[in-house]
């Protein structure tokens, strides 16, 4: 796909850092769910700024969803977003991503590392399939915790929380150990889907060899 420009329909915080943009689909786009692709902002200074954000939205929709963490204090791309409103434009460039649904198993996520998890949870859902698929979710605290009330709902006890930097007495406190991930999934059969910031990535991807889980069964993508 050659670069597309498409007007915000709607634009909303969802947490303290996280905006939804909903904006026009382009008739030609085609993804699938967990995929992306790369999007500048149309304004003076920023067309060339492309930046991979993954589709929340799910493929049969007439709208493109994106559900990004921003990060003002980098005065990037993501800060920029900050000070879009409904009726600005977005360039999309090509779809891509490796992370997409190939059976059952365990979806692993740290931070924004969610997204591309959103519309294949949505799309199984949606299917009545969302089966015996479980979430972990590592965020800094619960305010970070992006769609909690929909993936709970999606998930229900399947949905795993667990925080670094505050103890509640609703989720688990620390990082996503051998332990951990030992005390919180049962069978190691099924597909893991890991996406987050790499040294968070590449620890459980060695916690999930050391349980004696495939390559082959290892889905992942760095964000």
């Amino acid at each position: 796909m050659s670069k597309q420009t498409v007007k915000i329909i709607s634009i909303e915080k969802i947490t303290h850092d996280t905006l939804c943009i909903k904006c026009e689909k382009p008739g030609s786009l085609d993804f699938k769910p967990g995929q992306a692709t790369n999007v500048a902002i149309d304004k003076e200074g920023w067309q060339d700024e492309l930046r991979p954000f993954t589709f929340t939205s799910l493929p049969g929709q007439d709208y493109l969803e994106f559900i990004i963490k921003t990060y003002p204090s980098h005065e990037g791309v993501t800060n920029k977003l900050l000070d879009l409103k409904t009726g600005d434009r977005l360039i999309l460039s090509d779809v891509y991503g490796s992370i997409t649904y190939k059976g059952e198993g365990v979806f692993i996520a740290g931070g924004a590392g969610v997204t591309p998890f959103i519309s294949i949870l949505r799309d199984l859902h949606r299917k009545g399939r969302a089966g015996n698929n479980k979430l972990i979710f590592a965020n800094k605290k619960e305010k970070d915790i992006i769609l909690r009330e929909e993936l709970g709902k999606i998930l229900g006890d399947n949905f795993t929380n667990i925080l670094s930097d505050e103890k509640t007495d609703r989720y688990s406190h620390g990082f996503i150990t051998r332990d951990f991930l030992k005390d919180n999934i049962e069978d190691y059969s099924g597909f893991f889907y890991i996406c987050g910031p790499p040294p968070m990535m590449e620890a459980v991807e060695a916690h999930l060899q050391s349980f004696n889980v495939k390559n082959d069964s290892i889905v992942k993508e760095s964000f």
